[in-house]
């Protein structure tokens, strides 16, 4: 029997502690060729692409979350997320395989879960980045650019706030996020402040292809400057 690359996985909502499935693929199936510059893993089989089914929705209550989620609600967060997701859910279910606008909507959902949550900038910075990642797949400039600018400015709250330690974020992956995600909403000033200290970490850091990364931006930064 031909095993299919999707499967259901049961979740606990962390929200409402409810039941509920939601699919996954099969992780053999997965096939990285390469990564851009941001780190946006582009996969052989476009139909079979992780990143749609990263989140899960709960349809009792609308709360979305990923594995990087904290069990941990502050107090008041779950009076907030009841009166501004829950009460206004439709209970729509996400259990199946995914268009990327469906997966553009969960990313969306477990945005505000997030926020309403107040987790980490760090994983906020992911979670839109992954948004602006399947909006450049769409070839939507506009909503990419949107999303990368809040995904910069969360990476520069992280990196403010220190909350990258102890993860498997490097202080050096998160300025370079931070210059390469300014390089490419065309604010140069914080891409070079960011490729700068990058690049002062290079006797101490054990991450060399993050060097040579930003390195090769400064240098084309350096080029168009001319």
């Amino acid at each position: 029997m031909e095993v299919s690359p999707f499967y259901a996985k049961q979740f606990n909502c962390l929200n409402c502690q409810e039941k509920f499935a939601s699919t996954k693929i099969r992780s053999r199936f997965v096939r990285v060729t390469s990564h851009e510059s941001d780190f946006k893993p582009v996969y052989s089989n476009l139909d079979i692409n992780p990143l749609f089914y990263n989140v899960s929705v709960c349809p009792h209550c609308g709360f979305s979350f990923t594995d990087e989620f904290s069990p941990y609600f502050a107090p008041g967060t779950k009076e907030t997320i009841a009166s501004n997701i829950t009460a206004q859910w439709n209970h729509r279910s996400y259990s199946s395989t995914r268009t990327i606008d469906e997966a553009i909507e969960t990313y969306k959902l477990a945005y505000l879960s997030a926020l309403y949550k107040k987790e980490k900038p760090l994983f906020i910075a992911g979670i839109t980045l992954r948004i602006a990642w399947l909006y450049r797949d769409l070839h939507s400039d506009r909503e990419e650019k949107r999303f990368l600018s809040i995904a910069r400015n969360a990476y520069i709250d992280s990196y403010s706030a220190g909350d990258y330690s102890g993860t498997q974020m490097s202080e050096s992956r998160v300025l370079y996020l931070i210059g390469e995600l300014s390089w490419k909403i065309g604010d140069r000033e914080e891409a070079i402040r960011n490729f700068s200290r990058v690049l002062e970490q290079q006797r101490t850091s054990h991450e060399p292809k993050i060097i040579q990364m930003a390195k090769e931006r400064w240098q084309e930064i350096r080029e168009d400057m001319k």
